[in-house]
């Protein structure tokens, strides 16, 4: 029998390459890196999810997920002057976010946060304030 070692998923992020092996990474987001990325995150406050800017992921949808706390999930208008679309997740749910798709994450309180995407391609925009 093996044994495997513990992971703590706030302090590493788990590479799955496209052969189908998983690693134990360092938490360095890289948008040049092939293979899905899971990353889970202690977060207290919006600046701890880059509340101020806008967030996209260009070669796959991504999976986020409120572990504990509360979050909301804002998407960016698809037509200038539209409205934002807000998704709110309590501890144990998760949303979808589509390919190609502007969001951006605000905090209800202190929560764990899991997201799971290809970082290929994903980059920030400085969100503009009304």
């Amino acid at each position: 029998m093996t044994s495997a070692p513990t992971i703590d998923l706030f302090s590493s992020f788990i590479h799955l390459d496209h052969g189908g092996q998983v690693r134990v990474e360092q938490p360095v987001f890289d948008s040049e890196r092939d293979g899905w990325q899971v990353m889970t995150f202690h977060v207290e406050t919006d600046a701890d999810v880059h509340g101020d800017h806008w967030e996209i992921h260009t070669e796959a949808d991504e999976l986020v997920s409120c572990l504990t706390g509360g979050i909301r999930l804002y998407f960016r208008p698809e037509q200038p002057g539209g409205e934002e679309d807000e998704i709110r997740l309590a501890a144990g749910t998760a949303a979808i976010v589509p390919r190609g798709r502007w969001h951006r994450i605000a905090l209800d309180g202190p929560s764990d946060i899991m997201s799971v995407t290809l970082p290929r391609g994903s980059r920030l925009h400085r969100r503009a304030e009304a």
